[in-house]
């Protein structure tokens, strides 16, 4: 039985659309990952034969004030899930990011680069990678980035909206793979399947800004793409540093046999159709 943690979020969704009845869910009521005292009882409770764990704090910018509580769910938590995984012979995998790089690499990242994240939210996923592999080194890592949907609020929901109501400013000096959550579930299964552990990194093909993926947003929707103007991060601070490259490359996939994701524009259409019949 494959168990999926987070089940509420929008990765987790995904797994659940692609499952079915073939997995148990679990959301945030169900198992609150901020309290790991409680996560080995229910887990062992379930015995599964696999743990996909969707859950996250992802408020990146508050992460920057709120570390220790970015650190118990995306590093504590993860340590242990790792090791209940590692008692009851369950395979784990759990989801990374982008942002455990600093973003000055002039090409992609792959799996053998040195992390270097440059914010609160980069370092807790670091820890948690390295928590989970510390106590089970099959679990599965999956680096993922620009996660988006049609059901979740996203940037490509944020974008619709705003460009439906007049001009944006978006940066166009961070680029990276936006990356379709339905793609991503039915790509983690696949590595799952092939029994793959340590680092994955695992994204939809196709590189953009947040920009120049602002204005696909425009133009799938039917709005003037001149609604969307550029901008620069300079222009536009925020809490937590972004990196500028958020480009992620794969030297594993081939090595397990595993077919890359499709170009993120085959699944952008669908999404916008998503969002805008909600």
């Amino acid at each position: 039985m494959i168990v999926v943690i987070g089940a509420d979020g929008q990765l987790g969704s995904a797994f659940r659309r692609r499952l079915g009845a073939d997995a148990r869910y679990l959301t945030s009521n169900d198992l609150d990952l901020a309290e790991t005292s409680t996560i080995r009882g229910v887990v062992t409770d379930l015995r599964p034969s696999h743990i996909v764990n969707c859950a996250a704090y992802t408020a990146v910018d508050r992460a920057e004030e709120d570390e220790d509580t970015a650190r118990a769910i995306n590093a504590t938590a993860v340590g242990e899930l790792a090791a209940v995984a590692a008692d009851i012979g369950a395979h784990l995998v759990t989801f990374s990011t982008d942002y455990v790089f600093d973003g000055t690499k002039d090409g992609p990242y792959n799996e053998d680069d040195e992390p270097s994240p440059i914010n609160a939210y980069g370092r807790t996923k670091l820890e948690g990678e390295r928590a989970g592999l510390a106590a089970n080194p099959e679990t599965l890592v999956i680096r993922t980035s620009w996660l988006m949907s049609g059901t979740h609020p996203n940037f490509a929901a944020t974008m619709l909206r705003l460009i439906a109501e007049g001009q944006v400013k978006v940066v166009d000096d961070q680029r990276g793979h936006p990356t379709f959550v339905e793609d991503l579930a039915t790509g983690s299964l696949a590595a799952l399947d092939a029994g793959a552990a340590g680092v994955l990194h695992l994204t939809n093909a196709g590189t953009t800004t947040w920009y120049g993926f602002a204005r696909e947003i425009a133009a799938s929707a039917g709005f003037d793409i001149d609604r969307v103007q550029p901008t620069t991060t300079a222009e536009f601070p925020t809490p937590a540093a972004r990196p500028a490259n958020s480009v992620l490359d794969s030297i594993r996939l081939d090595e397990l046999g595993l077919d890359p994701l499709p170009d993120y524009h085959e699944s952008l259409e669908r999404a916008v159709m998503e969002i805008g019949s909600r």
